[in-house]
């Protein structure tokens, strides 16, 4: 096959753990617990996760006893603890059991499953699963194929380096998508994949420059944000002003009797520039695009304040959490300074 262009969009793969890879049918990785080929009576999740709660939330509501181990002290490693709290709080009851700061020691078969150890602090060392899916992540899909031979040059994470034009070291090839790097997210590939065949066609000036990619968890509640988070924040030092809005507060949340989850904006703190928005809560998914139109277009938080919402709808949480910063918010009051 000859080409003048070409387009690596190889995806990604569930990372293994060789100790875990017993070739069973009853050890899981994501590929094949979507497959959805029967309803076990107990899961094992070992991952906490987007895909291992994604998918312990879908088992859990088909009927599955789901357990959730995590190696570290929090679910969704990474992601704000205030936007993960109403998930974490909902899934208790939602899971038969989570297990923070425990490790899986090992799995082997067993009558009725898989036989699982445990390390930590957990009531039993021992216990036995129908099914174990492993959900630790995802890798680059960019082994065998050979790019060595043609000078592609690959990352030691295995991800396809590529310029601000998506393209490789080898320039009138193309690489997209979770081989090409973080984020791994479909949309995300969707836009590279437009931008790679914009310049194909032509348009040489076109960069790969989004100021916010953004991230949807799609539990119940959901859990979504764009831009600059919190915990990134405090790793790189950053000061950022944080207006949050609960939805204890939120008419339309009160009508759907999910109060319980929450709305935050960053801001730069001498600028205003809106730098982050994170959303957790029904509909999450859909509220954060607004946060990224208004990060794209350089909003300030008096901008989305001053932009008039609907009532009443979900959407009045974003405009409300930047209204705090300022103290306008006309549902929930914000103490600028103490009245002696």
């Amino acid at each position: 096959v000859r080409f003048e262009h070409g387009i690596i969009a190889s995806g990604s793969i569930p990372t293994k753990i060789p100790a875990f890879d017993l070739g069973s049918p009853n050890i899981w990785d994501s590929t094949a617990a979507l497959k959805l080929e029967s309803i076990p009576k107990s899961l094992l999740v070992v991952g906490g996760g987007y895909i291992g709660l994604e998918l312990g939330t879908v088992y859990a509501a088909l009927g599955s006893k789901v357990t959730v181990v995590e190696l570290t002290p929090s679910l969704l490693p990474g992601v704000d603890p205030d936007l993960v709290q109403p998930l974490q709080a909902r899934l208790k009851n939602e899971f038969a059991s989570i297990f923070l700061s425990t490790k899986v020691a090992t799995l082997a078969e067993a009558k009725g499953g898989i036989q699982v150890t445990l390390e930590g602090d957990v009531p039993e060392k021992q216990m036995t699963f129908e099914k174990v899916l492993v959900a630790v992540g995802r890798r680059p899909n960019s082994a065998n194929f050979g790019l060595d031979k043609i000078g592609i040059a690959v990352d030691d994470k295995g991800f396809i380096q590529v310029n601000e034009q998506r393209r490789t070291s080898v320039p009138h090839i193309f690489a997209i998508g979770d081989v090409a790097g973080e984020p791994m997210l479909a949309h995300k590939a969707a836009h590279e994949g437009k931008l790679a065949a914009q310049i194909i066609a032509g348009d040489a000036s076109l960069v790969w420059e989004p100021r916010a990619v953004p991230a949807v968890v799609f539990t119940d509640p959901e859990i979504a944000w764009c831009g600059l988070t919190e915990t990134e924040a405090k790793k790189q030092g950053r000061e950022v002003k944080v207006g949050k809005f609960r939805w204890g507060a939120s008419g339309r949340a009160a009508t759907l009797g999910r109060s319980d989850g929450v709305s935050k904006v960053l801001v730069d703190p001498k600028s205003d520039m809106i730098l982050g928005i994170g959303a957790a809560g029904p509909g999450a998914g859909e509220l954060i695009a607004e946060g990224v139109v208004a990060i794209e277009m350089g909003a300030t938080a008096k901008d989305l304040a001053l932009c008039i919402h609907p009532h009443p709808t979900l959407t009045e949480t974003i405009s409300e959490a930047a209204e705090t910063l300022h103290g306008l918010a006309s549902h929930f009051f914000v103490m600028k300074k103490k009245i002696v």
